[in-house]
């Protein structure tokens, strides 16, 4: 019966590890997860039928029961689950290390399978689910985010701690007569610090990987801020061209007047009036960096073809820096125009209403599919997910900034699926009453 225990507190531990580590979903098909369960219990049969715990059965039913369970590429999962195999193996090796030497004091029946393995897996358990709680899920970095350089690291790295411990051990356990509890403390210790190095390299691993995003993101603002440069310099240089024509028709209007040509200077000013509208800002906030933003992502609408409507004026200045400005508003519409580009009636719609202590922001933009969560809208679909994703994180880092709060939803206006984001941003007449 240990046999089966130990096939299934293997699998859980598999399972815990994969989902939460590599994000990898189960298959929706609920026979391949039933079937996934068979081999993994058939192996523990078939170990305690014939009283033997072979490698081969358990690399078997272990790489079986990964692929059939979860949703991905057939080679991914196989060097996933070896190594997995290989890495779980070595913390297995620590924890029943610890266990023998400094809870049992040398084992009980050498290193076999008894009673207390179990107790083993369930510290191992503890140092995963450690590691999941403390670095991954803290930093919102995941194992399938890291380098495999850093992945390669680790599993040399435990090769090495294993070997030297596997030595250490077999000294230890028939000498441990001979040692008093210094000698227990000793061996205690050094594998928490080898478990402690463990941490320290995926730490490192997750440093590496916060310094890409945050370089990825300055990037993708500078590039936000360089568009919106680009199109006020155009602007900028339209309005200059204009200027230095205005002389040439006002002459040019002055003539025909002057020879009572009324209708031709009519269509004149009509034309010289269109020429002014092409540059002229369209859309007016009441705040003059907002208008920036917004207009901008006018133009491009107009560009692609795309209803653009902006409900609402502010009578104050946002409380908000410029930089906070362009990353809120700039990564809400970057998001909304990318989403309604795809959508077969594409439009964006901003509303903006000021309150006395609050300002509210909703944008909405019509999207390809409806989502069926809210919590979908968190994940990127783009196939480069590595690389994208941030923008909702910035916006929602932003608000918090300015002790707003922000919320996302899927709604349906009209038999239409829209994305709606609402922001609502304390003014700063209501800071200072806080204050």
């Amino acid at each position: 019966m240990i046999y089966i225990v130990d096939n299934i507190l293997n699998y859980l531990i598999y399972l815990f590890i994969i989902h939460f580590g590599f994000r990898l979903n189960p298959r929706k098909n609920k026979l391949f997860i039933g079937a996934s369960v068979l081999p993994m219990l058939s192996a523990g049969a078939y170990n305690v039928y014939f009283d033997t715990n072979s490698p081969i059965i358990y690399i078997l039913w272990s790489v079986l029961s990964i692929c059939l369970f979860f949703e991905d590429r057939l080679w991914h999962l196989f060097l996933l689950s070896a190594a997995l195999m290989y890495f779980t193996g070595i913390i297995d090796t620590f924890s029943v290390m610890l266990i023998q030497v400094v809870l049992i004091g040398g084992g009980v029946g050498g290193t076999g399978i008894t009673w207390w393995m179990e107790s083993a897996y369930l510290l191992s358990f503890l140092v995963y689910l450690l590691i999941y709680l403390r670095l991954f899920r803290k930093n919102d970095v995941y194992l399938c985010d890291i380098k495999l350089k850093y992945k390669f690291a680790l599993l040399i790295q435990g090769s090495i701690f294993q070997m030297f411990y596997n030595f250490v051990f077999l000294f230890f356990n028939e000498n441990h007569a001979r040692y008093g509890l210094d000698a227990y403390a000793v061996f205690f210790i050094s594998i928490a610090g080898t478990l402690y190095s463990i941490f320290l390299t995926l730490n490192l691993a997750i440093k590496n990987i916060l310094s890409d995003r945050q370089n990825r993101e300055l990037q993708s603002f500078m590039y936000m801020q360089k568009q919106q440069y680009d199109y006020q310099l155009q602007q900028s240089v339209a309005v200059r061209r204009f200027k230095h024509d205005l002389v040439n028709h006002i002459g040019v209007v002055r003539e025909l007047l002057n020879e009572k040509k009324t209708e031709e200077a009519k269509e004149y000013i009509d034309t010289i009036w269109n020429i002014q509208d092409v540059f002229d800002l369209k859309i007016h906030t009441g705040d003059s960096f907002l208008d920036i933003i917004v207009n901008y992502y006018l133009y491009l609408a107009i560009k692609e073809n795309m209803e653009f409507v902006v409900w609402g004026k502010l009578t104050e200045k946002m409380p908000l820096e410029m930089f906070d400005i362009t990353t809120l508003m700039g990564n809400i519409l970057q998001n909304a125009f990318e989403a309604a580009r795809k959508a077969d009636v594409p439009r964006i719609r901003v509303e903006l209403v000021e309150h006395k202590e609050e300002i509210f922001i909703v944008v909405s933009n019509s999207v390809a599919k409806r989502n069926n969560t809210k919590t979908d809208f968190f994940m990127s679909s783009k196939k480069d997910k590595e690389n994208h994703g941030f923008g909702l994180k910035n916006i929602v880092a932003t608000v918090e900034k300015y002790h707003g709060e922000c919320y996302m939803e899927s709604i349906v206006e009209n038999r239409e699926a829209l994305f709606q984001i609402s922001i609502a941003i304390p003014t700063a007449k209501a800071e200072e009453k806080k204050e």
